[in-house]
């Protein structure tokens, strides 16, 4: 499994600016370098999960899985094909958010009270576990 606290405002892929875009790439590929302590993943049935915790007019959080995505390449992940699970969640900073059983780096997150996404690589489940 990996973790990865990005202490920043996700640039959603629809962005017209594709200078901000590849600056968010590169952004989040350097905070997982200097994380990740082993080589890229090959297995397939990868879980990407992402919770953003935003302010105000956040991103929508579809469109800020593809850059994340594509900036673990080469890092922890050796292809983005080999996701097949995907769990995104927003939520609101100003709204309560109960941290009991958080895991210790999104729980960090919260406490900051900053925008970030919190990113978590696991193996996937088996289907009917999410049904």
């Amino acid at each position: 499994m990996f973790e990865l606290l990005i202490p920043r405002r996700p640039v959603s892929h629809q962005t017209k600016s594709r200078e901000n875009l590849q600056i968010w790439k590169d952004y989040v590929y350097g905070r997982a370098h200097n994380q990740w302590r082993g080589i890229p993943l090959t297995q397939d049935g990868i879980r990407l999960t992402l919770v953003y915790l935003c302010n105000d007019r956040p991103a929508d959080v579809d469109n800020i899985i593809k850059p994340i995505q594509d900036a673990l390449i080469g890092v922890v992940l050796a292809d983005d094909s080999q996701i097949t699970d995907v769990d995104s969640h927003r939520r609101f900073l100003d709204d309560p958010i109960d941290t009991t059983h958080l895991p210790p780096l999104l729980r960090e997150g919260v406490i900051s009270g900053v925008e970030c996404v919190y990113v978590r690589i696991s193996l996937a489940n088996e289907l009917e576990s999410y049904l």
